[in-house]
């Protein structure tokens, strides 16, 4: 949902679709098929054992995160990939990874502490 006043799409639903789009593996091949380089619909179809609508549905879900574009040539229909929206993803990550590492860290400093602690007071004993 864009907002209304910037028409932006937020950070959450942006984050959304770009790790809904990748979360297919028919998506994901796609991906990695339009790296090597731009294709047509067709050839980008050919390797999937599934109809030609049900691969364009699945483009559609790449156009629509914006990690493919089309460029419409007469009646054909060229794709690419666009990386960049991944960047989201790997900022994400990124944040995340470093949130629960930080986390993490805290936890063992604090059951380093309290096993001296524990081990101080036995040895009181």
């Amino acid at each position: 949902m864009r907002n209304a006043r910037s028409g932006k799409v937020p950070e959450e639903e942006r984050l959304d679709s770009l790790l809904g789009a990748i979360a297919d593996r028919t998506r994901r091949a796609i991906i990695a098929r339009l790296v090597q380089g731009e294709a047509r619909v067709t050839e980008v179809a050919a390797p999937f054992g599934i109809s030609l609508n049900a691969v364009s549905k699945h483009i559609r879900v790449l156009e629509e995160s914006g990690i493919v574009r089309r460029r419409i040539e007469g009646r054909d229909h060229y794709l690419s990939v666009n990386l960049e929206p991944l960047g989201e993803v790997d900022d994400w990550l990124t944040r995340t990874r470093e949130f629960w590492s930080a986390r993490i860290d805290a936890l063992e400093d604090l059951l380093r502490r309290n096993k001296r602690s524990r081990g101080a007071r036995a040895h009181e004993r």
